[in-house]
């Protein structure tokens, strides 16, 4: 230590230099920086391995299902998910979904909408609403010390909507011009198209509130489907960055009290295939060929495979967005995208529900070019149902994509309340991250071949939108898979 000092010194020998500082950095007096200072105490070392947290349910007697996940974040987020959605509407009841959704957090019998706004403001709060085919899911974001306010605001705008006529009245004004906006965009089309046509019954239903609807709708028709599908057994209220035990006592003397209510069966959907064409005035030609994924959520292993296999196929658009490189590892990107320039999009997707779901992929280019698309994607969906046609090297980066998605997007404390209350919805218990990523590193070439096969052994659906002149005919794409041999 000292020899060192001392060789810094003479370095700076001849040059201007502060004495003092030098002899401070030679004097035996100095004190190591190690050393503890006095009436300071330093907070206890973190351990090297910190266990997850874990997601703790409780079921009250009416069948509420109430759980929740502590995280070391300042902020908590609440969610009611329950089991009901369009698939559930009756004839009479279509579109109460969509409507619903647009609904929310509107007045209540203890709060008007304008008392709700300044609530939510109050504590800088957020709050949102989705409506899916199976599910509808109510959130709230805030600080976790206004928990007590989050969760009663919460239950009552779920609990107790009032429905007044004129804010019905102005909601059906704005799904009006909703529904304006997505006649205006193809891809939301296409794939509404694809379970309309491809499903027989209640997946059948439409998501969106049909205009023949759009007269008949009232708020006493919402009532009726909220009381009747709003029931205990088929609630989950979840939430992450809580104290379970603070929030069970916040929430089930609000819940306690709500009719249980007879479980009702599944409404039944059969995938049927078929045919969607619609010509519309449109520069460019869009497409969707779509095969059913059988079982659904519930067939766990198939679905992780699906998973993986939706990010080894990827795609998106001919630009990338994100920047140079973005997504173009994908089969579709390397194989299609990057060499037809005459293609302005081309993906995989999927629509998993809890016993079905449909895969299969879109696409948009000219019109003169979609007869040849249409052949590049049939040709790509029958490449992945053949022995050796993927690589162990892409499923591999397929399987690293999907972990990484994954734990990125469990980040968000929204996205961790929505995992919680969706799957006690579809398994009655959420299912560790941990056993998710082991099926998916046991996914293997032959899983991914063998669920392909499976896949496009089903009948096609396909539905197109645009100038569908040049668009082949279903049963001329049909035989495409019938000539491999993949379904008879």
């Amino acid at each position: 230590m000292y020899r060192a000092a001392l060789s810094r010194f003479r370095a700076l020998k001849g040059r201007s230099v502060n004495l003092a500082a030098v002899r401070y950095a030679t004097s035996s007096a100095v004190v190591p920086l190690d050393t503890p200072l006095e009436s300071v105490s330093l907070p206890p070392p973190l351990p090297d391995y910190v266990a997850p947290s874990e997601t703790k349910v409780k079921t009250l007697s009416n069948g509420v299902k109430i759980a929740s996940e502590q995280l070391p974040t300042p902020a908590a987020s609440i969610g009611l998910f329950i089991n009901c959605g369009s698939i559930y509407e009756t004839p009479i009841s279509s579109g109460a979904s969509h409507l619903l959704e647009r609904m929310a957090f509107k007045s209540t019998k203890n709060r008007s909408h304008l008392h709700i706004v300044r609530e939510v403001e109050a504590i800088g709060g957020n709050t949102s609403t989705s409506a899916s085919r199976e599910c509808m899911a109510y959130t709230f974001d805030a600080l976790k010390t206004y928990v007590p306010e989050m969760v009663e605001l919460l239950i009552d705008c779920v609990r107790n909507p009032t429905f007044l006529d004129w804010e019905v009245n102005e909601e059906l004004q704005k799904v009006k011009a909703e529904l304006e906006e997505v006649s205006k965009n193809p891809e939301r089309i296409i794939l509404e198209a694809v379970h309309s046509t491809g499903y027989s019954g209640a997946l059948a239903n439409p998501l969106l509130v049909p205009e023949s609807a759009l007269d008949r709708l009232d708020g006493s028709i919402l009532e009726e489907f909220i009381t009747e599908n709003y029931t205990g057994n088929r609630m989950v209220l979840a939430a992450s960055g809580v104290e379970h035990e603070e929030l069970l006592q916040i929430a089930e003397p609000l819940l306690s009290d709500l009719p249980a209510g007879p479980y009702p069966e599944e409404p039944k959907s059969v995938y049927v295939g078929g045919d969607f064409r619609r010509q519309a005035d449109s520069p460019s030609t869009h497409f969707a060929l779509a095969f059913e994924v059988p079982g659904g959520w519930n067939n766990e292993k198939d679905s992780v495979t699906l998973t993986v296999m939706q990010m080894l196929m990827g795609g998106g658009s001919s630009f990338s967005a994100g920047g140079p490189g973005k997504g173009m590892h994908s089969r579709l990107y390397l194989c299609v995208l990057n060499e037809y320039q005459q293609i302005h999009s081309f993906s995989a997707f999927n629509s998993i529900f809890n016993n079905t779901g449909l895969f299969g992929i879109y696409g948009s280019t000219s019109s003169d070019f979609v007869s040849k698309a249409v052949d590049i994607a049939a040709e790509e969906l029958i490449l992945l149902a053949r022995e050796g046609a993927v690589s162990h090297i892409m499923i591999k980066r397929a399987q690293q994509a999907t972990k990484s998605a994954v734990l990125m997007n469990l980040e968000s404390r929204t996205i961790v309340a929505e995992d919680i209350g969706r799957q006690i919805l579809t398994y009655g218990e959420r299912k560790s991250i941990q056993s998710f990523l082991k099926m998916v590193d046991e996914v293997t070439p032959h899983d991914i071949t063998d669920l392909a096969g499976k896949i496009i052994s089903s009948p096609l659906t396909m539905a197109s939108y645009g100038d569908v002149v040049n668009v082949p005919n279903y049963e001329s794409v049909s035989s495409k898979f019938r000539a491999k041999g993949v379904y008879p």
